[in-house]
């Protein structure tokens, strides 16, 4: 795979899939699915597009029953294909997939989102927190009101699902949450977006702690660069047509390369004695995890 991309920029945020060019890649045909989650229900917080739709994709390939969500007004398009694809692909004991529209910034929605999937599958028994928004910006820029907002989507969310979905998992349920590899390398331009991610690890280490007692272990991913309609709607043409080279690798992955994580936190029979972790899918660069 080459480095680098068309020159092309998104002006609004959430970013859409539907116009990338190329098209993330979502799946692949090596993938071989092995009956992991059978039985399961999850959960995936913007998965109607890059690394949550390539998650949707797997668990549903793996036997989960899966819910995720999306933005309306912006994300419906991206939301009714991951939708039909589900559908598709779920296997026979599975129940059918949902997706929900909401805004996961505040509470009340966090709440709803998961008395939907409740209401829908009985229970959860993973949660994704893939949902995220970042924009490039200079510390002399940064306003309170946009600070709060970034603030609120990438990590006030995680706290909030984790808090209703917890009344309805049980012993070897799993959270798993997705920060960056700019929580630990840092990035000069996307300061919101660090720290919110630098958060995400910490809070993914405390409520490991605090639920270990419960037998639910809570996990992270560490994206490097991945090739999503997030990158498309915040960086300039420029720094897309580079974006990915600064890895060892010299390429940035396709959201394909990075679910395969999130499938083996997921599984317990994979990932038993792992809590409190984070794992690092960015093509060789080096953090002090």
């Amino acid at each position: 795979m080459a480095s680098g991309f068309p020159p092309q920029k998104q002006e609004t945020q959430p970013g859409i899939q539907h116009v990338m060019e190329p098209t993330p890649e979502f799946s692949s045909s090596n993938y071989k699915p092995s009956n992991k989650l059978h039985g399961k229900v999850a959960l995936v917080t913007g998965g109607d597009s890059g690394i949550g739709k390539a998650v949707c994709h797997c668990y549903a390939l793996e036997g989960a029953s899966v819910a995720f969500t999306y933005v309306k007004g912006r994300e419906d398009k991206d939301a009714d294909e991951t939708l039909r694809l589900l559908h598709e692909v779920k296997t026979r004991e599975a129940k059918e997939p949902i997706m929900i529209a909401t805004d996961l910034g505040f509470e009340e929605n966090c709440k709803r989102v998961v008395e939907e999937v409740v209401n829908s599958f009985g229970r959860i028994d993973v949660l994704v927190n893939c949902a995220a928004e970042q924009h490039e910006v200079s510390i002399e820029d940064i306003d309170e009101a946009r600070l709060e907002r970034v603030f609120r989507t990438n990590i006030f969310s995680q706290f909030f699902l984790a808090k209703y979905a917890l009344k309805h998992m049980k012993e070897g349920s799993s959270i798993i949450n997705t920060t960056s590899v700019v929580a630990y390398a840092g990035h000069s331009s996307l300061l919101e977006y660090t720290a919110t991610k630098g958060a995400i690890v910490s809070f993914t280490r405390g409520l490991a702690l605090q639920l270990a007692p419960k037998g639910i272990r809570v996990n992270g991913v560490a994206p490097g660069p991945v090739w999503t309609p997030l990158i498309t709607a915040s960086f300039s043409e420029e720094a897309i047509k580079q974006f990915g080279s600064e890895t060892p690798m010299k390429r940035a992955a396709q959201p394909v390369e990075v679910a395969p994580s999130y499938v083996f936190l997921a599984c317990n029979h994979c990932s038993s004695y792992y809590t409190g972790q984070i794992l690092h899918p960015n093509g060789g660069l080096i953090v002090n995890a």
